[in-house]
């Protein structure tokens, strides 16, 4: 296995790719309408795109007021700590831009994974596109 590297995207240059990755996992895998994966609020974010070599495997994006989501590994790709170090770029380019607070809306399933890098759950459980999510928030140091 060749090393895994993140780098900002550009959601102009790299839209093929970004959608690709976001299509296999949640449109197909999680049956997420493909409506409401795509929004506006991909224009205005910092994507974060993961690369086995030069394999795209991963990315998630940084929206201005925030808040961290799209987190996505290919499933071949998952258990390698993939998203750690995607979800650890968003965190560092929230920092880096003066974000102190960084918010996620998690699947329940995963927020083990959020707790592990300092997010906590800030509410009840509710339904988002048929999977069960809640409200995480991590306050930087």
């Amino acid at each position: 296995m060749s090393e895994i590297h993140i780098r900002i995207a550009s959601w102009q240059d790299d839209n093929a790719v970004l959608r690709q990755i976001r299509e296999s996992v949640f449109i197909n895998e999680q049956a997420v309408p493909p409506e409401l994966e795509w929004d506006a609020e991909d224009a205005a974010a910092t994507h974060f795109l993961a690369f086995e070599g030069h394999y795209p495997i991963g990315t998630a994006r940084l929206l201005p007021d925030g808040h961290i989501g799209r987190l996505s590994v290919l499933k071949d790709w998952r258990g390698l700590r993939v998203g750690d170090n995607l979800l650890l770029s968003a965190i560092a380019e929230a920092e880096r831009i003066g974000l102190d607070q960084q918010i996620l809306s998690a699947q329940v399933q995963a927020t083990a994974f959020y707790q592990r890098h300092g997010f906590k759950i800030v509410s009840d459980e509710y339904l988002d596109v048929g999977i069960p999510h809640v409200d995480m928030v991590r306050q930087s140091q």
